[in-house]
């Protein structure tokens, strides 16, 4: 590829160090699952995981399998399928670091570092427990208004960003279609890793119905061939979650013996393993 560089799964997330911060969106945003097996294998540690605003199977196996020193998020479960065990588990004896946030505060504080600024005000915060608990996050005075005070939120600025997609192009163009969080990851991280379903010909930015819905490759690091990357989640119309897989892990996740059996699986290709 001219842009960027066409890469191995394993080149792709060997780029990601221990002690990065890594921002990852919301399940139904395109999750890096295939990437975030490989980052497991290779034995990553003491990340700053950033979800966008939201995580859920990605983020639990990575604190399951030791991955992740602090996690900053507004959420992390499972939905119907229930809590998520390894994020309960780390709560319950403390080994995780957790900067508690809202939605609208992980975005701000993305919007910052995508405009170049050191930190950004946020309505709705005063007088929250949220509040209470962010030593970081400051209250001021509006410089413009008396009497009308604000909370400033520093700007978070992922080491890398890393996402699954429909397609790329071999210029580097990413299709991500209505999924914002996405973009505003690339455009706030100093790195951006995307795992796609394929590589296509032509230029995405050229095709006039889909060029508003394409990450042009200068905000693109690297980009890897996964497909069914997004498994054992859904993945846009591509393909439906696998419930089965997802009952299996929820099962498996109560030990680290658990965990690493269910990542054996996966690395033999099990792809429902009810």
């Amino acid at each position: 590829m001219s842009a960027i560089s066409l890469t191995s799964l394993e080149t792709l997330v060997a780029s990601i160090p221990d002690g990065a911060l890594l921002a990852v969106p919301k399940d139904t945003s395109g999750v890096a699952m295939a990437a975030t097996r490989a980052l497991v294998r290779r034995g990553v540690r003491n990340l700053h995981l950033v979800c966008v605003p939201t995580s859920g199977l990605q983020a639990d196996l990575l604190i399951g399998a030791g991955a992740v020193a602090v996690v900053e998020t507004s959420a992390i479960t499972l939905g119907e399928f229930g809590t998520a065990p390894c994020f309960n588990a780390a709560l319950r004896n403390r080994s995780l670091h957790i900067l508690d946030a809202t939605c609208p505060a992980i975005y701000a504080a993305l919007q910052a570092a995508e405009k170049g600024i050191p930190f950004i005000p946020l309505r709705g915060m005063i007088g929250t427990d949220v509040l209470r608990h962010r030593a970081d996050w400051k209250v001021i005075d509006n410089p413009f208004v008396a009497g009308d005070p604000i909370v400033v939120l520093p700007a978070i600025r992922p080491d890398v960003a890393l996402f699954h997609a429909r397609c790329a192009d071999r210029e580097g163009n990413v299709f991500i279609g209505k999924e914002r969080e996405v973009l505003l990851m690339a455009h706030a991280a100093k790195t951006t890793l995307v795992t796609v379903e394929e590589i296509v010909e032509g230029n995405l930015l050229a095709d006039p119905a889909r060029g508003g819905a394409v990450l042009p490759a200068i905000y693109v690091s690297a980009i890897a061939i996964a497909k069914r990357g997004a498994w054992p989640l859904a993945f846009a119309d591509q393909y439906p979650m696998d419930d089965a897989a997802i009952t299996r892990y929820m099962t498996m996740a109560r030990s680290a013996e658990g965990i690493a059996q269910f990542l054996a699986e996966w690395d033999g290709g099990v792809q429902a393993a009810a």
